[in-house]
């Protein structure tokens, strides 16, 4: 027998179970709005105390304030606080020049410098390629003068700041070389860093050695790779000695033709989660290699070694690696400033990261006192000794 619900026992079920809905739904959003006022009320005492500092400087400090300076050493301040020396807060200007940085172009005349006791300016490379070079400029010239400002009566950013410009214009340059000085007139302008050079050592060895990971690194080491196999190499020494790494993209370009398919370095987040980091298509050199690595080994420079010799693609020689496996992003904030952070460690699918730690050369050599690594020679680079005698 059927029995019909009556339509008063209807509406009262319907009206209790809205007023349950509605105390449940209340509890849970009360307690999302308590979470709230309680994590705004944490914030507020954090920052009472920038407040309270902030108030006190501005009554006190004996000149007036910059403000904008004042801004950005708070939002570096704060990324300082996390202690972690590859995270940092950019400024609009540091935030582009990094962009320039990492395509491997660069707009100047090319030098890389270093500041002398006397206050005077050494010129320790030359960009090949590159207005400086083309100028007649060379390593070991000292800079004394800049468009006949005297470099001593300045401080060491200025004067660089001073040989930069806008691309197409003069810089007037005063050096000395071999006790005898000189003017030295150079045109600004837009000139690739070549950041791979390669050449051919005795008995079919190719050489190719890379300073950073740059956007352009993958294609200038493809090209190079490609040279030195036509031209009969048998073997091949890779240099990332002072190599302080640069962008994963470039690396992985960079390993792609020399190791076989599949994922060859992951990166590891903070939950624990994990991504691929590098990969490689099908494409694999199968000759003997050798990496050439040394303290200032790092970060992509160090993953490209450990990534070789993980493989069983090369041996590594020199000194133990510097120990840099995490990874940064960077990103652009909404004032054209930008945030350098951390986000993972990376390591090979083969091995443990080696973050702090570095890598052990399979070969332990000592550099030689006279090891320049923009010219090397067996004859006074005993790890480039160590490396041909290794393959042979």
């Amino acid at each position: 027998m059927n029995k019909k619900i009556s339509l008063g026992l209807t509406i009262s079920i319907a009206a209790l179970v809205a007023a349950v809905t509605f105390i449940v739904t209340t509890f849970f959003n009360l307690r999302g709005f308590n979470e709230k006022v309680q994590a705004v009320n944490e914030k507020a005492a954090k920052y009472e105390r920038l407040e309270m500092l902030d108030s006190f400087v501005r009554k006190n400090f004996y000149t007036e304030l910059d403000e904008e300076s004042m801004l950005n050493g708070m939002l570096k301040g704060y990324v300082a606080g996390l202690q972690d020396p590859y995270s940092n807060y950019l400024t609009p200007q540091e935030y582009k020049a990094l962009l320039e940085k990492e395509t491997g172009t660069m707009i100047g005349i090319g030098v890389t410098a270093q500041l002398q006791e006397d206050g005077t300016i050494k010129i320790v490379a030359v960009q090949e390629d590159s207005p400086a070079e083309e100028s007649g400029l060379q390593p070991n010239d000292v800079i004394i003068a800049i468009d006949d400002r005297d470099v001593t009566e300045m401080e060491f950013e200025d004067a660089v700041n001073l040989i930069k410009g806008d691309e197409g214009t003069n810089v007037r340059i005063r050096i000395r070389r071999d006790d005898r000085e000189r003017n030295v007139s150079v045109i600004r302008r837009t000139f690739d860093v070549k950041t791979v050079k390669g050449r051919m050592l005795p008995g079919n060895i190719g050489y190719i050695s890379i300073s950073n990971f740059r956007d352009n690194t993958g294609e200038q080491f493809r090209s190079t790779l490609d040279d030195l196999i036509a031209n009969g190499a048998g073997s091949l020494i890779f240099d990332v000695r002072d190599n302080g790494g640069g962008l994963l993209r470039s690396l992985e370009e960079s390993l792609d033709p020399l190791l076989p398919e599949g994922e060859i370095a992951i990166a590891t987040y903070r939950d624990g989660t994990t991504d691929t980091a590098v990969y490689s298509d099908a494409a694999e050199l199968d000759i003997p290699m050798v990496v050439l690595i040394n303290g200032s080994s790092a970060s992509a420079a160090e993953l490209f070694a450990a990534s070789l010799r993980d493989f069983g693609k090369a041996k590594l020689v020199g000194e133990n690696s510097f120990g840099k496996g995490i990874m940064q992003i960077t990103k652009e904030l909404d004032d054209g400033s930008g945030l350098t952070l951390t986000i993972a460690t990376y390591q090979t699918t083969r091995s443990e990261c080696y973050h702090k730690v570095g890598l052990a050369p399979d070969v332990a050599v000592e550099s030689g006192e006279e090891t320049v690594i923009e010219n090397v020679d067996p004859a006074t680079d005993p790890q480039l000794a160590a490396a041909i005698e290794l393959l042979r």
